[in-house]
């Protein structure tokens, strides 16, 4: 199966992206080569970006506390297991402490860095980081592995705060979700809504199909046209009968 995501709001769409940033630099970081750390300070780089809006932290930390109040709510249910409940309970505790001891504004560590801002400023041009043009880069880029993993590491130390947050209210945000079993007639589906909102919908398809599914959804429908997979050619409807999963995720 490959599975797809669609945030429905702005909310769930950063959290996302972050949540890739966050997957891809610490992959690049874990390897050794100096081209694959260009790519983890590229990354940082897209974080800070990410990160930058100035509603982020209060919003993770009102959906923390949101989560939080829902589940307390639970206990002495006896289909829910208490230490399940408190261990949880105790993960989101621990991540709002952390973004509430971030101080100053998202990122400015980086900012302050004269270094990495005329690195950042020189990477939006192609080819602008060759070594003619950022000689101290070159250097950097020479040092030992471990070197240049433990600077990368420290400059994305301050975002980690954000990243504990982000990991707790996606993992309870999909874990929301039921699924539905459907099939598109000749690659497409529509359904109405009833005035129910999801906050991320998931679409799951076997691999062997050859199409990619394209959302649009309100509080009113849902409608999913399956594209067929032709990375050349201008994208047609994939018209054929596609069975899929679907699955609405929200959390109150």
């Amino acid at each position: 199966m490959i599975d797809y995501e669609f945030p429905l709001n702005e909310k769930v769409r950063t959290l996302l992206r972050l949540e890739d940033l966050f997957a891809r630099m610490e992959h690049y970081t874990s390897l050794n080569v100096g081209m694959d750390h260009h790519a983890a300070l590229l990354t940082l780089f897209e974080i800070l970006e990410v990160s930058c809006r100035a509603d982020l932290k209060s919003e993770l930390l009102q959906e923390l506390e949101r989560q939080k109040r829902s589940l307390s709510a639970l206990h002495n249910n006896p289909a829910i297991s208490e230490d399940a409940l408190d261990a949880i309970l105790t993960e989101i505790d621990g991540a709002a402490a952390n973004i509430l001891g971030m101080t100053g504004k998202i990122g400015q560590h980086l900012r302050e860095n004269e270094w990495l801002m005329v690195i950042k400023q020189r990477a939006c041009m192609p080819g602008g980081t060759c070594e003619f043009d950022l000689p101290s880069y070159h250097y950097w880029q020479k040092q030992e592995p471990s070197v240049r993993r433990e600077n990368l590491q420290s400059w994305l130390a301050p975002f980690l705060p954000l990243q504990g947050g982000m990991k707790i209210v996606l993992r309870l945000l999909r874990d929301s979700g039921k699924v539905f079993h459907f099939t598109a007639r000749q690659g497409t589906f529509h359904q109405m809504q009833g005035g129910r909102i999801a906050q991320l919908l998931r679409v799951g398809l076997n691999s062997d199909l050859s199409c990619i599914p394209e959302v649009g959804a309100n509080k009113y429908a849902i409608n999913i046209r399956f594209i067929a997979a032709n990375y050349a050619a201008k994208s047609t409807l994939f018209e054929q009968d596609v069975p899929f999963d679907l699955i609405f995720c929200s959390i109150s």
